[in-house]
């Protein structure tokens, strides 16, 4: 594993930036923050991760976000310039269909959540409702909470009716407090609803995305050597968490929530873990890559 006394990968030397290129073989990153921002490319970044590719590193794209299946993701990062195909995609959705399916879940899900989360649960064969009659579904076993734009009172009661049953399963994709955006926007994240079915059900939810275990066990299945595998994230509480609970090495960019202004304040407050090293955005790191 890479060590070295420099944390901003700008200080570095020529030696030091390819001893750290050395130093693993796997990379996983995050999306929303790092690569893109709504539909937009963060500059450098497709081209920092080819570069990856073409130096023989495996690549994973892992992303707490709920709203696409695979596919979808896939095509996404194409259109932006991106290599990537299905089976490098690692999603909140796709994480919900196959954690259902693996313990042989055959009731019905009641979803707080968006059609990325309908279309992995339909691929494995998990029916799902969502708001509908003011009835409860008897065929309901599982409440799962994912990003939903179109939230409201009438399904927060519903998940809650659901959960006074303590055999219903209650899941949810990630806790992300907001969306990164440019400028002063602010998207308040999956979390948020997260939170507020924790509060009105008095129950809490088996989180299965960044930082938590599912996800780990999931990514340690793929046969990753945690010591050559580098994980790339704009969050020290999601991604920089993942990665120091997995045995990664951690890049973390300024590029998407965690700032500058936030970073130093991990730091003296000692809250969350610190990345190995830290860069202003992804795609500075080909200027500092020595010449082949």
């Amino acid at each position: 594993m890479f060590k070295s006394s420099v944390t901003n990968l700008q200080e570095a030397t020529a030696e030091q930036v390819q001893e750290f290129l050395n130093s693993f073989d796997t990379v996983l990153t995050d999306c929303d923050g790092v690569l893109w921002i709504d539909n937009n490319s963060i500059p450098g970044a497709a081209d920092a991760m080819n570069f990856f590719r073409k130096i023989g590193k495996k690549i994973f794209f892992v992303t707490n976000n709920s709203t696409k299946i695979r596919t979808d993701f896939a095509s996404k990062a194409q259109q932006l310039g991106f290599t990537a195909t299905q089976d490098e995609i690692l999603s909140t959705a796709y994480l919900v269909a196959h954690y259902l399916k693996g313990i042989g879940f055959t009731k019905k899900v009641y979803l707080l959540g968006s059609n990325g989360i309908a279309e992995e649960l339909k691929a494995v064969g998990i029916r799902h409702t969502g708001v509908g009659p003011s009835d409860l579904d008897s065929e309901v076993g599982a409440v799962v909470v994912g990003f939903d734009e179109h939230v409201s009172y009438p399904k927060f009661m519903k998940a809650a009716c659901y959960l006074a049953s303590e055999e219903c399963l209650f899941i949810a994709t990630n806790t992300d407090e907001r969306f990164p955006k440019s400028g002063s926007i602010v998207v308040p994240g999956t979390g948020t609803l997260v939170r507020a079915v924790e509060t009105c059900s008095e129950r809490k939810a088996l989180v299965l995305g960044k930082p938590h275990a599912y996800v780990r066990k999931f990514l340690e299945s793929c046969g990753l050597n945690p010591a050559r595998t580098l994980m790339i994230g704009d969050r020290c509480n999601t991604d920089i968490e993942l990665g120091v609970r997995c045995g990664f090495q951690t890049l973390l960019v300024l590029s998407g929530v965690t700032s500058i202004k936030e970073l130093e304040k991990i730091r003296l407050e000692k809250k969350a873990p610190l990345p190995d090293v830290v860069l202003p955005k992804l795609g500075d790191l080909l200027s500092l890559v020595p010449p082949s």
